[in-house]
């Protein structure tokens, strides 16, 4: 074999140390008009590029997580990179997870894509290629692909390199997070990016993406807005007016009047299909094509209780007055925790929003004796299913006649909005109640927490979600379908429900909490 020139290692060299040369002179991409063209960087990649590359120099690794807007090529540019890694270091995996299997075969093919247009006499030879993984002889490196579904899906992999698609929409997110962390090597020179756009706040991508904004651990938070994309533009026709909310938003955000045009005819399919106004950005349009971070997350419009409803609660300021009400949801296992929430007229969480993870009876009643000592509350109502049943019993013995059984299950009794029993059981009559509380004219407040406003937003819409049966009968979407949704369960939500289970009067309280004899064995 003969040796290199000088001008060829030189070549060779900034093949291996200069992406935007490598991505330019050796790989092919797939246009959105299906063209297959050299890849050379658009605005968003070459930002985010730079990002990675900065972190990469100061730190030794790359820990990312980005909110996008939908189809802005950051898995083309992260695929790309990865493959450029592999390409020109021994030794590396790569490992890509994505939220369903037809994005996992896209990625995939991606990738492949790449190696088999790569230019003669540059790419590796192909040591195995099948549905999930693709390896090249003598390098040790390989690029394996899998699907977001099964808890233990990468937990027994060691890699590298890691790119997590679409986080917001992963089943079992919590898990896959956990696992996928373990599985990463902490060394210099690997990577791990994480990128989705937005679904909702709570979830295990806005609270990782909320930490890294506040510098909370090593992964710092990229935020790409729809317009930094080139081809979301579109020529405006002669006389068009978009009207003073659009005209406000293009000078907002510093558009174009090609991309204000552009936006404006997205939102209005996204608006005309949600049945939203057109004459400003929809809900759905904010959250899949966000000008800004705040906007993408906090605008869920298919939830039950609206979120824009939920964003003014927080920041307004009311004075509790009124019955001191404590909701109680104890924790039914499978990763919840018991959710405990005092409301107090038009004020939720001004005492209490807790969450506790407790899921032994005797401990859950003793805590609550506690806040019953505490804050002496009118009623304290418990959700007694499951663990629920047996810390009421115990409390009712003890002598707490503030304390009531809540079923969730149980028929509704009248107490929603409608008058009515048209709901399928207790807790949709709560939910509802609590959705009907936000719309108080004199204003209502809540605490001023991503995860409040996640849970309060969990249930949505949809069939096998919140919906009403044929009889008209109200039906909330179950916590165990929001958790495989969402991966996490609404317990601050249900707890805030069962503030509403029964209409309570001010107590004449009789000082007798510390005369009641305790326990001898459990000291309550």
């Amino acid at each position: 074999m003969s040796s290199l020139t000088a001008k060829q290692a030189a070549k060779l060299d900034r093949l291996r140390d200069d992406f935007g040369y490598f991505a330019k002179c050796c790989l092919r991409i797939r246009t959105k008009e299906g063209k297959v063209v050299p890849f050379e960087m658009n605005q968003a990649q070459t930002v985010l590029h730079d990002r990675l590359e900065e972190q990469r120099k100061r730190t030794g690794k790359v820990r990312a997580i980005i909110l996008k807007g939908r189809q802005m090529g950051a898995s083309t540019y992260i695929e790309a990179r990865y493959y450029w890694r592999l390409w020109g270091r021994k030794g590396l995996t790569a490992f890509i997870l994505t939220h369903e299997d037809k994005a996992t075969r896209n990625l995939f093919g991606m990738a492949k894509r790449y190696h088999e247009n790569m230019p003669p006499g540059l790419a590796h030879d192909t040591q195995s290629a099948n549905a999930n993984e693709l390896s090249f002889s003598g390098r040790e490196s390989a690029y394996m692909v899998a699907t977001a579904g099964s808890k233990e899906t990468g937990r027994s992999a060691t890699f590298q390199l890691f790119h997590g698609s679409e986080v917001a929409f992963w089943p079992n997110a919590e898990d896959h997070a956990a696992g996928l962390g373990q599985a990463l090597s902490d060394t210099d020179g690997t990577e791990a990016v994480f990128e989705s756009t937005a679904y909702g706040i709570g979830n295990v991508f806005q609270r990782r993406y909320a930490a890294a904004q506040r510098g909370d651990g090593e992964y710092q938070a990229i935020f790409m807005p729809w317009f930094w994309d080139p081809g979301y533009s579109k020529p405006a026709p002669d006389g068009w007016d978009a009207g003073k909310e659009w005209w406000d938003y293009g000078v907002q955000y510093g558009l174009t009047i090609e991309q204000l045009y552009w936006a404006y005819l997205k939102n209005h399919d996204m608006a005309t299909a949600t049945g939203q106004p057109t004459d400003r950005p929809c809900w759905k349009f904010k959250q899949e094509y966000p000008a800004n971070a705040d906007e993408a997350f906090q605008t869920a419009g298919n939830s039950f209780i609206p979120s824009d409803k939920v964003a003014a609660a927080r920041k307004a300021k009311v004075l509790g007055q009124g019955p001191l009400i404590i909701g109680v949801d104890p924790a039914r296992g499978g990763g919840d925790k018991t959710g405990v929430v005092s409301r107090r007229g038009r004020r939720i969480g001004e005492v209490l929003c807790d969450l506790w993870d407790v899921d032994d009876t005797m401990v859950l009643a003793g805590r609550i004796v506690g806040l019953i000592k505490l804050h002496r509350p009118d009623a304290v109502n418990i959700d007694v299913g499951g663990l629920g049943a047996g810390v009421y019993d115990r409390l009712r013995e003890l002598g707490y006649r503030e304390v009531y059984a809540v079923n969730f299950g149980s028929n509704p009794i009248g107490r929603g909005p409608t008058g009515q029993d048209l709901y399928e059981n207790r807790r949709a009559e709560m939910w509802d109640t609590l959705r009907d509380w936000f719309n108080d004219p004199a204003g209502v407040q809540i605490p001023d927490a991503d995860a409040v406003h996640g849970d309060l937003t969990a249930p949505v819409w949809g069939s096998g979600a919140t919906r009403h049966k044929s009889n008209n009968e109200l039906v909330i979407e179950p916590k165990d379908a929001i958790r495989k949704r969402l991966g996490f369960s609404p317990d601050l939500g249900d707890a805030m429900a069962l503030t509403f289970a029964t209409p309570i009067s001010p107590a004449l309280h009789d000082d007798d909490y510390e005369e009641r004899g305790r326990d001898s064995v459990t000291g309550y």
